[in-house]
């Protein structure tokens, strides 16, 4: 089969509310549900690039945090909560944005200091729960992958999942936005 449409993707339904009337997937969030939905979709084949667009929370302090306000481009992807060391991802996609982070991933909503400050030091500035389970999946299946991603938190001891259950439409409604000036 040959490879001919872009697959936009979402971890969660609420990132992808602005975007009810745009062919799009959404994995359920974590890694395995990332990894698991994704393969669904890559094994037949069809898939020309995938781009994943939704929020993250910043992890830098000082000159290295990012704005809530802009949507950056992941330009490499760790794992945050895996014993073992594991590889940084590239994604193989264009890079189209001067904004580009690097993106910690893991299996648990980060709202504490400490552990903020520990996927810092990983050389991270942003923070999700699917962004590494994507970059492997699109390397294993050879598929160039783009993550678009603007924050919605800090990642700290003030966030709560009820504040991100609030500010996802809005973040939504700005990938929207973004995805019709850049990326349509």
């Amino acid at each position: 089969m040959t490879a001919n449409r872009t697959l936009i993707v979402f971890a969660h339904g609420d990132e992808a509310s602005a975007f009810a009337d745009v062919p799009h997937l959404v994995t359920g969030v974590g890694k395995i549900n990332a990894a698991v939905s994704l393969a669904q979709e890559l094994r037949g084949g069809d898939v020309e690039r995938v781009v994943v667009l939704g929020t993250a929370g910043v992890v830098g302090e000082g000159a290295e945090r990012l704005s809530l306000d802009t949507v950056y481009q992941v330009t490499g992807l760790v794992q945050h909560d895996f014993s073992l060391p594991s590889q940084t991802i590239v994604p193989a996609g264009d890079v189209l944005l001067a904004e580009t982070a690097t993106m910690a991933t893991g299996d648990q909503f980060v709202k504490d200091d400490a552990q903020r400050a520990h996927i810092a030091s990983l050389g991270a500035q942003l923070v999700d729960m699917e962004g590494y389970a994507y970059g492997a999946l699109c390397a294993r299946f050879d598929v160039p992958l783009q993550v678009f991603k603007v924050p919605s938190d800090f990642a700290d001891s003030s966030t709560t999942d009820a504040e991100w259950d609030e500010i996802v439409f809005a973040k939504s409604r700005q990938l929207r936005a973004f995805w019709e000036d850049r990326l349509r």
